[in-house]
C-alpha cells in the first residue's frame, strides 16, 4: 500500500513540477516580449519584477538569454535600449549567478554596441554608450568578485576587495574613475537630448530615455562614495604630488555628477519614482585626513509603488510551494484510483474503507513528520555548512594573511641578503686590512733579520780585534822590563780594549766607523809605543818624553771611554725598542688571527645563510613557473575544448584576424624562448619567462579558437586542414609545457614544433584570404556584372562545345561506345542548364538584395560598402566559370579516350562545391522571406542533382567491359 502511494505521489509531483515549469517559461516570455517591444514607452516595473524573481527561481538568466536571442537588436535600436535596461535591472537585482551566464553573452553584446556607434538615428548613439556601460559593469564585477554589481557593499568589503598592497588600491581606483565615466557619460548624453520641461518629462518618449537613469543613479553614488573611501587610503600612503591627477579627475567628475543630481531631482518624472541624495557643496579635502569624518555616505531611496495592474496583464503568478502536501484537487483523483485497483469497487462495507482511509491519514500524518525532520535536517545541514563555509572564508583570509606576511618576510630576506652581501665586502676590506698587516709584519722582521746580521759582523769585528789585541800585548811584554809605565800603560790599552770589544757587540752599523777609527788611533798609539821602545833602548834620555805621551795615552783612553759607554746606551736603548716592537707585532699578529677566524667562521655562517635563501628562491620561482604553465595549460586545453563544443560551431571569425593572432602567437613565441634562455642562465628570476608564457598561452588559445571559427565559413578540404592544425597546435603547445614544467625535461624544452604548425596556420589563413584586394571599391560593381556575365558566357560556350561533342561522337563512334559517350554528354549538358538556372536566379536574388539595401546609395557604393560580400560573390563566380570550362575539357578527352574518368568525376565535384559556394555568396544578405532565395536554393538543389547524374552516368562507362578492355590495351607495353 506504501509502495502505491509513494509511486502515484511521485507521478503527480513530477506532473506538478512540469506543469509548474511550463508555466514558468510562457509567464517569463510573456514579461519579457512585454518589457522589452519596439513601443516608446518605458519599461513596467512589473514586469522586470517578474524577471528578476525569475532569475532567482531558476539561479540564473539562462531563460532570459535564450529568450532575448530571438530579438533584432541590430536593427531596432529603440528594442535594443529596452533590452539593456532590462539587463542592467537584472544585473543589479537579479540572481547572483546572472553575472556569470551574462558573460558569455560578452562579446556579441559588445559587438551589437559597436554596430550602433556608427549609426546616427534617435536611440543609436544612446544604445552605444549603453551597452558600453554594460560591458565595463560585467568585466568590473567579475574581476573584483567581492563588490556584487548592486554596488551595495560594506566598508569592510570594500576595504577588503582593495588589499593590503598600494599598487592594488590605486588600480582599483583607476577602474572605479572609469567605471564612473560611462555611468555620466550616458546620464549626460539622455539629458542632453531632453530638456528638465515638463511637457517631455510627461510625455512616454521622453520617460522611455529617462527610465534607465533610475539605475544610473544608484550606481553613481555609489561610486562615488568608493572614491572618497580609496583616494583617502591613497592619499593615507602616497604622496600629494603622485595623487595630483586623481585629485583633478575626482573634481571633474564630482561636477558632472551634481550637476546630473540637481537636474534630475527638478524632473517631476524622478520625484515619485526616487529621491535623489544631495552632494556637498565642495568636493572632499583629501590633503587633511580628518576630512574623512565629514563626509557623509550618499543614500539612494525607491519609494514603495505598487502598480495596478492592467487589463491586458497575465494572471498573478501562483506563490511557489515549499510544502509537499498535494493540493485537494490533486488529491482527491488519484486516491480513488488507488481504492479502487487494492480494494476494487465499493461493496456496502463501508467501516472498512473507513478503516483504510484512517491508516492513510495516519500514515501521511507519520509522513509529514518524517518530512518535518527531513526539513530539521537539512536545516541543521545547512547550518553546518555555513558554518563550515565561514571556517574556510576564515581560513583564506588567514592563508591571504600568510601569503603577505611570506611577501614581507622575502623582502625582509632580500634586505638580509644585501646586508650580507655588504658584510662580505667589508670583510673583504678587513682582509685586504690585515694582508696589508701581515706585510708590514713580515718587513718588520725582515729588519730584525737585518739587525741579526749587522750584530754578526759587529762579532766577527770582535774577533778581529781580540786577535790585534793579543799581538799589542806581546808586543807591550817585550817593554814591561824595562819600565813600569808602560806595563801600566799595556794594561791601560788591555782594559780599553776590552772595552772596546763589548762597545763592538753592541755596536751596530753606524758604529763600525767609528771602531775602524779607533783601530787606526790604536794602530798609531801602538807605533808610537813600539817607536817608544826603540827610544827607550836607544836613549834613556826619552824617558820623560815617552811618560808625556803616557799621559796623553791615558787622557785619550779615558775620552774612548765615554764614548764606549755613550754608543753602549744607545745600542741598549735600541735593543729595548726592537723588542718591544717584536711583541706588539706577535700580539697584534695573534689579535689579527682570533679576528680571522671569527670572521671566516661568520662568513661561512652566511655563505650556508645565503644558499638556503638562494635555494628557497630558486623553488619559488620554479613553483611560480609551475603554477603559470598550469594555468597556461588550462587555457589551451579550454580552447580546444571550444573545438568540440556545438555552441562553437555558430561561431565565426575573418582570415585576417586569424592571420593577426597567428603572427602575434609567432613574436609571443620568440620572446618565450628568449625568456626560456635568460631563465636557463639566471634561475633567480623568471619574470620573463612568466610573462612570456601568459602571453603565448592566451595567444595561442584565440589562435585555436579563431582558426576554428575560421573554418566554419572555409572549404572543407581547407576547413578540415585547419581544425586539424588546431588540434596539432594545441598539443605542441601542451607537449611544449609540459617539458618546461619538469627539471629534467627544462633544458630540453624547443617550441619550434609549435612554430611549424602556427606558421602552417598562418599559410593557410593566408590561403584563406578573399583575393583581388587590389581591385578599387569603386569598380567593384562593375567588376560583380562582369564576371556574372563572363560566367554565363563560360557556360554557353560549353554547352555549345557539348553539343558539338555529341555530333563529333554521333559521326566517329556507334553501339556501345557511342551510347555510353552520350549518356555522359547529356548528363553534362543537364548540369550546365541547371548550372545556368542557377546563376540567372543568383543575378536576381543580387539585384533585389542591391536594391534593398543601397537605399539612397548608388549600386557601385553598395557594393563598396559590403567589398567583402561582394569579393566573395567574384571568387564565387570565377570558380563556376572555371569549373564549367573545366568539365568541358575533361568531358572532351573522356569521348576521345585520352584522359580519365575519374578526371571528369573530379570535375563535377568541383563545380558543385563552386555552386555551393555561389549559393552561399548570395544567400548571406538575402531576407528570409525572399521569394528569390527559394528559387535559388531549388536551383542549387537541381544543380547538385545534375552532378551526382554526371558522377552516375561516369561510373556506368567506367565500369562497362568495353572500357576495362581500352585500359588494359593502353597498359600493355608496344
Amino acid at each position: 500500500m506504501n509502495s502505491i502511494h509513494t509511486r502515484v505521489k511521485s507521478k503527480r509531483t513530477e506532473h506538478h513540477l512540469g506543469a509548474e515549469r511550463d508555466h514558468f517559461d510562457k509567464q517569463q516570455l510573456s514579461s519579457i516580449s512585454k518589457a522589452i517591444n519596439s513601443t516608446e514607452t518605458p519599461v513596467k516595473e512589473k514586469h522586470a519584477r517578474r524577471i528578476i524573481l525569475g532569475t532567482h527561481r531558476e539561479k540564473g538568466a539562462f531563460t532570459f538569454w535564450s529568450y532575448s536571442k530571438g530579438f533584432p537588436l541590430g536593427t531596432s535600436s529603440l528594442l535594443c535600449w529596452k533590452f539593456c535596461h532590462v539587463l542592467h535591472k537584472i544585473l543589479r537585482d537579479g540572481h547572483r549567478n546572472v553575472l556569470q551566464d551574462c558573460m558569455r553573452h560578452y562579446d556579441s553584446l559588445a559587438e551589437t554596441g559597436k554596430v550602433w556607434s556608427h549609426l546616427h538615428d534617435k536611440y543609436g548613439q544612446l544604445v552605444s554608450l549603453y551597452i558600453k556601460l554594460l560591458c565595463k559593469k560585467m568585466v568590473f564585477h567579475a574581476k573584483h568578485t567581492d563588490i556584487p554589481p548592486n554596488l551595495e557593499v560594506t566598508d569592510d568589503v570594500l576595504e577588503r576587495a582593495a588589499g593590503t598592497d598600494i599598487n592594488n588600491v590605486f588600480q582599483l581606483t583607476v577602474e572605479v574613475f572609469d567605471y564612473m565615466d560611462v555611468e555620466l557619460k550616458l546620464a549626460e548624453t539622455v539629458l542632453r537630448q531632453l530638456n528638465s520641461s515638463i511637457a517631455v518629462t510627461s510625455l512616454t518618449s521622453g520617460q522611455c530615455r529617462l527610465a534607465p537613469l533610475i539605475q544610473v543613479i544608484q550606481d553613481c553614488s555609489q561610486l562615488y562614495h568608493f572614491n572618497v573611501k580609496l583616494l583617502f587610503k591613497l592619499h593615507a600612503c602616497l604622496p600629494p604630488d603622485t595623487l595630483q591627477g586623481h585629485r583633478d579627475r575626482f573634481r571633474e567628475q564630482f561636477t558632472s555628477q551634481k550637476n546630473f543630481f540637481n537636474r534630475a531631482r527638478e524632473m517631476v518624472y524622478f520625484k515619485r519614482l526616487i529621491q535623489i541624495p544631495r552632494l556637498p557643496d565642495s568636493p572632499p579635502n583629501f590633503l587633511h585626513a580628518a576630512a574623512l569624518a565629514k563626509h557623509v555616505k550618499p543614500v539612494v531611496v525607491i519609494p514603495e509603488n505598487d502598480e495596478q495592474p492592467d487589463d491586458d496583464d497575465d494572471e498573478p503568478e501562483p506563490l511557489i510551494e515549499v510544502s509537499d502536501a498535494p493540493t485537494p484537487s490533486l488529491q482527491s483523483q488519484p486516491q480513488v484510483d488507488i481504492f479502487d485497483q487494492a480494494f476494487g469497487p465499493p461493496n456496502g462495507g463501508f467501516d472498512e474503507r473507513d478503516l483504510q482511509i484512517e491508516s492513510l491519514k495516519s500514515e501521511l500524518e507519520l509522513l509529514r513528520m518524517e518530512l518535518e525532520k527531513v526539513k530539521a535536517e537539512a536545516q541543521r545541514y545547512v547550518t553546518q555548512l555555513k558554518s563550515q563555509i565561514n571556517s574556510l572564508e576564515a581560513e583564506l583570509e588567514e592563508q591571504r594573511v600568510l601569503k603577505q606576511r611570506a611577501l614581507v618576510e622575502n623582502e625582509q630576506l632580500r634586505m638580509e641578503l644585501e646586508a650580507t652581501r655588504r658584510r662580505n665586502a667589508e670583510h673583504e676590506s678587513l682582509q685586504n686590512t690585515f694582508l696589508e698587516a701581515d706585510r708590514k709584519a713580515q718587513a718588520t722582521e725582515q729588519r730584525y733579520n737585518k739587525l741579526k746580521e749587522k750584530h754578526t759582523e759587529l762579532v766577527a769585528s770582535h774577533a778581529e780585534l781580540l786577535r790585534k789585541s793579543a799581538d799589542t800585548v806581546k808586543m807591550l811584554s817585550a817593554t814591561q822590563q824595562t819600565q813600569e809605565e808602560v806595563e801600566r800603560t799595556k794594561q791601560q790599552l788591555s782594559f780599553e780594549v776590552e772595552r772596546v770589544r763589548q762597545e763592538a757587540d753592541l755596536k751596530m752599523e753606524e758604529q763600525k766607523f767609528e771602531m775602524e777609527r779607533l783601530k787606526r788611533e790604536l794602530e798609531e798609539k801602538m807605533a808610537e809605543v813600539t817607536r817608544v821602545k826603540a827610544t827607550l833602548q836607544s836613549s834613556e834620555m826619552t824617558s820623560l818624553e815617552v811618560n808625556n805621551n803616557m799621559t796623553a795615552l791615558q787622557a785619550e783612553k779615558e775620552r774612548l771611554m765615554r764614548s764606549v759607554r755613550e754608543k753602549e746606551a744607545e745600542l741598549s736603548s735600541l735593543r729595548q725598542e726592537a723588542q718591544l716592537q717584536q711583541s706588539s707585532l706577535q700580539q697584534e699578529q695573534q689579535r689579527s688571527s682570533r679576528e680571522l677566524g671569527e670572521l671566516q667562521s661568520k662568513l661561512k655562517e652566511k655563505t650556508s645563510v645565503e644558499e638556503q635563501m638562494k635555494k628557497k628562491l630558486l623553488e619559488e620561482q620554479f613553483t611560480l613557473l609551475q603554477g603559470t604553465i598550469a594555468e597556461a595549460e588550462n587555457i589551451i586545453q579550454d580552447a580546444v575544448a571550444k573545438l568540440d563544443d556545438p555552441l562553437h560551431i555558430r561561431c565565426t571569425s575573418s582570415p585576417d584576424y586569424l592571420i593577426n593572432r597567428a603572427e602575434a602567437t609567432l613574436g609571443s613565441i620568440d620572446k618565450m624562448k628568449k625568456g626560456q634562455a635568460d631563465y636557463l642562465r639566471n634561475m633567480e628570476d623568471a619574470g620573463g619567462l612568466l610573462r612570456s608564457l601568459t602571453q603565448f598561452s592566451h595567444l595561442a588559445a584565440e589562435t585555436i579558437v579563431n582558426g576554428s571559427a575560421t573554418a566554419h565559413m572555409a572549404p572543407t578540404d581547407q576547413a578540415d586542414r585547419l581544425t586539424e592544425n588546431c588540434r596539432g597546435c594545441a598539443t605542441q603547445s601542451l607537449q611544449y609545457l609540459k617539458d618546461l614544467k619538469a627539471k629534467n625535461t627544462l633544458q630540453k624544452a624547443d617550441p619550434a614544433s609549435v612554430r611549424v604548425i602556427v606558421q602552417k596556420i598562418l599559410h593557410l589563413g593566408q590561403e584563406l584570404r578573399p583575393k583581388g584586394m587590389d581591385i578599387r571599391q569603386e569598380e567593384l560593381g562593375d567588376l560583380v556584372d562582369k564576371e556574372m556575365a563572363a560566367t554565363s558566357a563560360s557556360i554557353e560556350e560549353a554547352v555549345r562545345r557539348i553539343e558539338e561533342m555529341m555530333n563529333q561522337a554521333r559521326k566517329d563512334t556507334s553501339g556501345v561506345k557511342l551510347e555510353v559517350n552520350e549518356r555522359i554528354l547529356y548528363s553534362c549538358t543537364d548540369l550546365m542548364k541547371a548550372i545556368r538556372m542557377l546563376v540567372v536566379a543568383s543575378t536576381d536574388l543580387q539585384k533585389e538584395i542591391v536594391e534593398s539595401g543601397r537605399g539612397g546609395a548608388s549600386i557601385g557604393e553598395f557594393y563598396a560598402r559590403n567589398s567583402r560580400w561582394t569579393e566573395g560573390l567574384i571568387s564565387a563566380a570565377k570558380a563556376v566559370g572555371w569549373g564549367a570550362t573545366e568539365l568541358v575539357e575533361s568531358a572532351d578527352k573522356v569521348v576521345l579516350h585520352t584522359g580519365k574518368y575519374e578526371e571528369l568525376i573530379v570535375c563535377s565535384h568541383e563545380i558543385a562545391a563552386s555552386t555551393a559556394q555561389l549559393v552561399a555568396a548570395s544567400k548571406v544578405k538575402a531576407g528570409r522571406s525572399s521569394k528569390r532565395l527559394g528559387v535559388l536554393q531549388q536551383a542549387s538543389r537541381h544543380v547538385n542533382e545534375m552532378a551526382a547524374n554526371v558522377v552516375a552516368s561516369t561510373k556506368t562507362g567506367q565500369e562497362n567491359p568495353l572500357f576495362v578492355l581500352n585500359a588494359a590495351c593502353r597498359n600493355v607495353p608496344l
